[in-house]
C-alpha cells in the first residue's frame, strides 16, 4: 500500500510539474514581428540592453580600440550605420516602426587577430581586425554585420537565456532586476559576453543561424551593398579551414550548407537590392 501511494503521489507530483512548465512555456513565448516565429522570452529586453552597456563599456576599456578616424574604424562606422537605417526601414515597412526605439547604435573596431564580430543587445557591436583580411572589401563587411546584427534584433540572445532559465528551474525567471542577480548575469556572459562567442556554452541553434543569414542578407541588399558578395566571402571562410575553425565560424552551419542555403535566398534578397541607393 505504501509503495502504491508513494508512486502515485510522485507521478501526481511530476505531473503537475510538467503541467506548470508547460503554462509557463506558454505564457512566456512570443511571436517575433520579423521572423514570425514563436519565441521562448522570459527575459525582459530592456533588462539586457541595460546589461549590454554595462558589459559593452567593460569590453572596450579592456581591449585596444582602433581610433575612429582611421580608414577601417570609418568603414567599420559607415557599414553600421547603414545596416541599422536598413532595419529600421524594414521594420517601419512592416508595421513595426518603434521596435528599436531603445537602440543607442554603436560600432568599434577592436584590434585583435581574432577573426570576429559580433552584436549585443541594444545595438551594442564590435569588428575585431582580424576578420578584415576575410572580407576584403565594404560589402563583405556589411554581410558580417547584417548577420550579427540580425541576431541581436530578432532576440536570439534572450531566446537562449530563456531556454537556460527554463532548463534550470526558472530560479531568476521572476527577478525583473536582472543585473542585481548573480545567475542572471553569469548567464548573460555566458550568452553575450564575447568569450562565448566560441559558442561552447551557449552557440545560436542552427535555426536560429539561418534566420541571421536570411535577414541579413536582406539588411545588406537595402544598405546598398550587394547580397552576392556573401558567397565569395564565405568561400573565403571555407577555405580557412583547419582543426580548429575561426571564432566566427564556431558552431556555425557547415559552410557548404551555408552557401547552398545562402544561394536559395539569393533571388529574395535581390530584390531588395538597388545599388543607386548606395551612399
Amino acid at each position: 500500500m505504501y509503495f502504491k501511494w508513494y508512486f502515485y503521489t510522485k507521478n501526481y507530483i511530476a505531473g503537475l510539474l510538467s503541467l506548470l512548465i508547460f503554462f509557463i512555456i506558454l505564457s512566456g513565448c512570443s511571436r517575433n514581428s520579423i521572423t514570425g516565429r514563436s519565441q521562448l522570452s522570459l527575459v525582459p529586453e530592456s533588462e539586457v540592453q541595460a546589461l549590454a552597456i554595462t558589459q559593452y563599456q567593460s569590453f572596450l576599456s579592456s581591449n585596444k580600440v582602433v581610433p575612429a578616424t582611421t580608414k577601417d574604424a570609418e568603414m567599420v562606422q559607415r557599414v553600421g550605420h547603414r545596416i541599422a537605417e536598413a532595419i529600421q526601414k524594414y521594420y517601419a515597412e512592416h508595421g513595426q516602426p518603434n521596435a528599436l526605439k531603445n537602440y543607442k547604435w554603436e560600432f568599434n573596431l577592436v584590434d585583435s587577430k581574432e577573426i570576429n564580430a559580433w552584436c549585443m543587445p541594444g545595438g551594442k557591436v564590435v569588428v575585431y581586425t582580424g576578420i578584415l583580411p576575410i572580407t576584403q572589401n565594404e560589402t563583405a563587411l556589411a554581410i558580417v554585420l547584417g548577420h550579427e546584427i540580425t541576431h541581436a534584433v530578432a532576440g536570439h540572445g534572450r531566446e537562449r537565456m530563456s531556454q537556460q532559465l527554463l532548463a534550470q528551474g526558472i530560479e531568476v525567471a521572476g527577478n525583473v532586476a536582472l543585473s542585481t542577480n548573480s545567475q542572471a548575469v553569469n548567464l548573460f556572459n555566458q550568452v553575450y559576453a564575447p568569450t562565448a562567442q566560441v559558442g561552447v556554452l551557449l552557440p545560436n541553434s542552427r535555426k536560429q543561424e539561418y534566420e541571421a543569414d536570411h535577414y541579413g542578407l536582406i539588411f545588406a541588399a537595402m544598405a546598398g551593398y550587394d547580397p552576392r558578395e556573401a558567397i565569395p566571402f564565405w568561400k573565403r571562410m571555407q577555405a580557412l579551414g583547419g582543426a580548429k575553425p575561426p571564432v566566427f565560424l564556431s558552431d556555425h552551419p557547415a559552410d557548404a550548407d551555408r552557401i547552398q542555403k545562402l544561394t536559395a535566398l539569393m533571388p529574395e534578397a535581390l530584390t531588395y537590392y538597388h545599388p543607386t541607393s548606395a551612399k
